[in-house]
């Protein structure tokens, strides 16, 4: 039988919305970001576009997504496109005769804008602020079971992936066999593209997995994460072949205290700032400031980037319900890198690290058959 009401979840959801919108006086807000819509009202579809007005919800799509509509949001008003969905959305603000409209212009082309506002007469479209950024920077119990369910997918991968390693395997391998693990166990799909680097590549942040073969005594630097619900998860582990060099055993020694020191120093009240200058100045003071070039960490959910953002130009104040990385990191060009990260869920008494796996020296070193 279908639901004539949204599930309490998103009943709650919109309730919230509606109440941002009203302080900050928006008739209508038209709902472009996929995930936005996905945390609102459980609807999945792509390419597609969710109309919040003071007193209804409407789904705008294309009959890809008519099943998944009947499913999903049963409640809901569908208005399903023959044409573009910028043509679709004009006709919904024409019925609803809306005379102001608020779009999520950060998810809008300036070609996009153009033909909307081209096609909408007499409606005058405002630039939304930031609402679904406080609406989904806490997360509320069950989205911190989908969070934690991702993160046992992809600590399980990881393993199985660590047991298949052998020497002479590219990263394009090692990569493609860590995805294939967390699909195996139930990933949607990599929470983001995955990053194995070797050795010099491991001193590249955001490296690119090539044609770098394993080998004895080489740097291995794992950056991955699984998606379940929709929801993400995100770890780097580094990790040495057969022994460590003198030089990356004091800098895998360094990454690790500072990010020890990073997650003791989050709490509720803490100031992102301030738990980002831990870590900083624990690098710093040991002569590598020049090679930690990121923030500490970010938010993590739906997206695999969203507030807060863990970094040292934030003031922001830690909340109960955030769930950010810490990942601390030092990098070597032509030589190689250390990064170690866990997702930290804050808590009423400080925080809780919601990855397990290992990071110790010990469990650093690998011995893969050939």
């Amino acid at each position: 039988m279908a639901r004539s009401t949204p599930l309490p979840v998103y009943r709650n959801r919109i309730q919230a919305l509606r109440k941002a919108m009203a302080r900050h006086k928006l008739p209508a807000l038209l709902v472009t970001n996929r995930f936005d819509h996905v945390h609102l009202t459980g609807f999945t579809g792509e390419d597609s576009a969710v109309l919040v007005t003071r007193t209804g919800v409407q789904v705008i799509s294309d009959g890809r997504f008519a099943t998944s509509i009947q499913r999903e949001v049963p409640w809901a008003p569908v208005s399903l496109r023959k044409g573009s969905l910028l043509e679709e959305i004009v006709q919904v603000a024409a019925a609803h005769r809306l005379k102001a409209l608020a779009v999520q212009a950060e998810y809008l082309t300036v070609a996009a804008r153009a033909e909307l506002q081209r096609g909408l007469r007499g409606v005058k479209l405002l630039d939304a602020p930031p609402v679904f950024r406080e609406l989904r920077i806490l997360k509320s119990a069950d989205e911190l079971k989908l969070i934690g369910k991702a993160a046992r997918i992809a600590e399980a991968a990881y393993g199985a992936m660590l047991a298949s390693l052998r020497i002479g395997q590219t990263e394009l391998e090692i990569a493609a066999r860590l995805e294939y693990e967390m699909k195996r166990r139930g990933s949607t799909a990599p929470a983001f593209e995955s990053i194995v680097a070797i050795d010099a590549n491991a001193a590249l942040p955001h490296a690119v997995p090539g044609t770098r073969k394993l080998k004895r005594g080489c740097t291995l630097l794992v950056d991955w994460g699984a998606t379940y619900g929709f929801y993400r998860s995100d770890l780097t582990r580094t990790v040495f072949i057969g022994s460590i060099a003198p030089k990356m055993r004091k800098v895998y020694a360094l990454v690790l205290e500072a990010q020890r020191m990073a997650i003791a120093a989050i709490r509720p009240g803490e100031r992102m700032c301030d738990v980002d200058a831990v870590a900083r100045r624990h690098i710093a003071d040991a002569g590598y400031g020049e090679f930690y070039n990121h923030g500490l960490g970010h938010g993590l959910g739906l997206d695999i980037h969203e507030a807060p953002s863990l970094r040292w130009s934030s003031t922001e104040a830690l909340r109960v319900g955030m769930v950010v990385t810490v990942e601390p990191g030092v990098y070597l060009p032509g030589i190689g890198g250390v990064r170690i990260e866990d997702d930290v869920l804050v808590t009423r008494g400080g925080c809780k690290v919601l990855t397990r796996l290992d990071k110790d020296l010990d469990s650093a070193v690998l011995n893969p058959g050939r």
